[in-house]
């Protein structure tokens, strides 16, 4: 088992078990979500593959007429981050989206509650300021 020998491997191995331990209770705890997951699990999926059959790196390098295979690693992370920063990105787009509709919705209601309320005593409740607390 020549593939053993080399120290990278093993290494790659542990550290993809280790981020699919991690991307388990993550997603276990619900703190991300299962959309956001299908990407780790491509890229953990990747790790191992190409950990097995070390192979397929030197023939994408050929493929791609790259010179070295760590530079074909370093170029495909690099690919890996551009798309979760435009996933990000379109998130973060549509929850500001989200926010303003929100807050447009939220002064309507606060308008609404104005009108029926008199106007004046919920006008005045937002005004007032409450007054400081000094400790003496």
């Amino acid at each position: 088992m020549m593939l053993l020998s080399q120290s990278g491997y093993p290494f790659a191995l542990v550290v993809a078990a280790l981020l699919l331990i991690a991307l388990f209770w993550l997603l276990r705890t619900q703190r991300l979500r299962e959309k956001y997951s299908v990407l780790w699990f491509a890229v953990i999926v990747g790790v191992v593959v190409l950990t097995f059959i070390p192979s397929i790196t030197g023939w994408l390098t050929a493929l791609a007429g790259v010179t070295t295979p760590i530079n074909l690693v370093f170029i495909l992370a690099f690919l890996v981050l551009l798309v979760v920063c435009i996933q990000l990105s379109i998130e973060i787009s549509t929850l500001e989206e989200s926010a303003r509709t929100v807050a447009e919705e939220v002064a309507l209601l606060r308008l609404e509650l104005e009108r029926r309320t008199g106007g004046a005593s919920a006008a005045n409740q937002e005004t007032e300021a409450p007054t400081p607390h000094t400790d003496d």
